[in-house]
């Protein structure tokens, strides 16, 4: 928290932002331009043992001059990723996200600038040497690291330094994917906290910036360009199609809360089965290595491995017309995912999950055609739907997919599909998993953050994250004494209990100094409350309202009179606190 101790922090006026939004649009612009030729650096350097910065992720890679020696460049890349990431910086591992989201909600904004360099290099390593995931997480996450650092050295307030690190993870994606309003729409949804006229400026600011700088280097065209998908709306669909949407907005919602589970099912199995880090993460990147070897053996392209662009661009062209093929393939880059981000390493999810979409998309369709011929299903148009979709559904950014696929595939003509698909998708995700796959990270930390265009943080805080841990236990025959002789009456409060550990009631710090000690019975409150530690903010103030109460005990084991199940209090110190907190997000 900000306090007298630290230094001043101004409100600085529009032009200064406006200033430093086009300078972050200008780093994150050339930082994913640097960060995606690291990646092809690292790749053609472990896959073919050439020095070359051009890669494109939009064409299979050929294969390896080291034949099954590929099966060891993800574990080589692993040793790499692991040191980096626990000598320099452990934020930087996973997929950024959460990382960034933490750092907003719960840490004043502050992001350390080490993570800028390490993630860069770490995700390049990832990326480059096979590994299945997404460079948007760390360019996400190197440019909200920018924004903050930008935010610290100009000492403004906690509110301004959180709308720079929304413009920088906004640019990052924008230059990214060539999704400026896609970009927007990701920091509006996840990133900033207020939504107003000036937040949204600066951050469009910045994504317009960055996305000029990546045409002037990667040209105009969207990430994944297909000439058939770029039409006008000019008919009316079939509303047959708009009514298979619905069992696959069922299928593509279990299939994001499946995505969600396994990234953490690896994660904690990694973790419980192997103790030591560098193992762990070779491990996983052992089994990897050999998926996608076995991928080209018997199919001619590693196919899951890195990015999986050329993948998605396969399905989106029909190349791929063996629905159980394309089942194949989403199964696979789910097992390595999982393998990847559960073992440690370094990326996003967002790539990972427009794979997956587009292969369940695309399988749908051809299952469906093959039953229903007269229909005529267009095989893109539920690949682009299944994207969106899985988007929605894994990260819960359900204006940021229909926008942001619209954006890279410029098809107008799915957008009906792609809205209906994205938003039911959302709510059968919802109803089998309630976090997203970045707040599903945070809450394992016992943080609650809002998801979606919620600003008001306070409404997600729970009595576990309010209540002070600090107070002392005296038994009610003791009490005069403790009060005579204790060394540790700083504690901010006193929880008296009977000799058989029931809790009496609480005597607050404000009346230790009273010098009536021999009625010290007289100051006990007895008029408490026991909460959950899950109790949500607005119900704790309208319990405390109803009953009266100035003081709530938080258990672990609702209704337990026993001070064993006590882990916390609250007392209107602690929701003043809280509330000052909250004011400071936004202000």
């Amino acid at each position: 928290m900000e306090n007298s101790s630290n230094p001043i922090h101004h409100t600085l006026n529009t032009g200064s932002m406006i200033l430093m939004s086009l300078f972050i649009g200008i780093i994150a612009g050339f930082g994913a331009i640097v960060f995606r030729d690291m990646i092809g650096f690292v790749h053609n350097l472990s896959f073919n043992g050439t020095l070359s910065f051009f890669f494109d992720a939009n064409n299979h890679s050929l294969p390896s001059i080291f034949g099954w020696g590929i099966i060891l460049v993800p574990v080589i890349g692993s040793v790499i990723v692991t040191w980096l990431t626990q000598t320099f910086a452990k934020e930087a591992r996973g997929h950024g996200v959460p990382e960034v989201m933490d750092a907003i909600y719960y840490r004043e904004g502050k992001i350390r600038p080490a993570v800028t360099i390490v993630k860069s290099i770490a995700s390049s390593i990832s990326i480059g040497t096979g590994g299945s995931v997404g460079r948007e997480g760390p360019i996400i996450q190197i440019g909200a690291a920018f924004g903050s650092m930008l935010g610290q050295i100009m000492k403004m307030t906690h509110r301004q330094r959180i709308v720079l690190i929304a413009a920088g993870a906004a640019a990052g994606i924008a230059a990214t994917f060539n999704a400026p309003i896609g970009g927007l729409a990701f920091a509006i949804e996840l990133m900033l906290v207020t939504v107003n006229a000036t937040n949204v400026a600066l951050v469009a600011i910045a994504t317009v910036v960055a996305t000029i700088i990546s045409h002037a280097f990667l040209g105009l065209s969207p990430s994944f360009f297909v000439p058939a998908l770029s039409l006008p709306l000019q008919t009316p669909l079939n509303p047959m199609i708009l009514l298979l949407c619905i069992p696959f907005a069922i299928i593509t919602g279990s299939a994001a809360a499946l995505f969600i589970n396994s990234i953490y099912w690896f994660e904690d199995g990694f973790n419980y089965l192997i103790k030591n880090v560098y193992l762990r993460h070779m491990i996983g990147m052992f089994f990897l290595g050999v998926l996608i070897f076995a991928f080209l053996k018997l199919s001619g392209h590693y196919y899951v491995e890195g990015v999986g662009y050329a993948t998605i661009l396969d399905i989106l062209k029909g190349a791929l017309t063996n629905p159980w093929f394309l089942l194949l393939l989403f199964f696979s880059k789910l097992l390595a995912t999982g393998l990847t981000l559960g073992s440690g390493a370094s990326g996003g999810v967002f790539s990972p999950s427009l794979f997956l979409g587009a292969c369940l998309g695309g399988a749908y369709a051809l299952i469906v055609q093959h039953f229903f011929p007269g229909l005529n299903i267009p095989i893109s148009m539920f690949a682009v739907a299944g994207m969106a979709a899985m988007v929605s559904g894994s990260t819960g950014a359900v204006i940021t997919a229909i926008v942001m696929t619209f954006e890279q595939t410029r098809d107008y003509a799915d957008i009906w599909p792609i809205m209906i698909s994205v938003a039911l998708t959302y709510a059968v995700r919802v109803r089998i998993t309630s976090e997203s796959i970045y707040t599903r990270k945070l809450l394992r930390r016992g943080r609650m953050l809002p998801q979606g265009l919620q600003a008001a943080i306070s409404v997600n805080k729970r009595a576990l994250h309010l209540m002070n841990k600090d107070f002392a236990i005296v038994q009610e025959n003791e009490l005069r004494t403790w009060l005579e002789t204790s060394t540790t009456a700083e504690k901010s409060h006193c929880v008296i209990i009977s000799n058989k550990d029931e809790i009496i009631g609480v005597l607050h710090q404000q009346d230790y100094h009273l010098q009536d000690r021999q009625n010290a019975d007289n100051l006990i409150d007895k008029k408490f409350m026991i909460v959950p530690a899950d109790t949500t903010w607005p119900t704790l103030l309208r319990t405390m309202h109803d009953a009266k109460a100035k003081v709530v005990l938080v258990s672990n084991y609702f209704k337990s009179n026993n001070i064993k199940n006590i882990i916390g209090i609250i007392s209107q110190q602690e929701i003043v606190a809280s509330a000052h907190e909250t004011a400071k997000l936004l202000d």
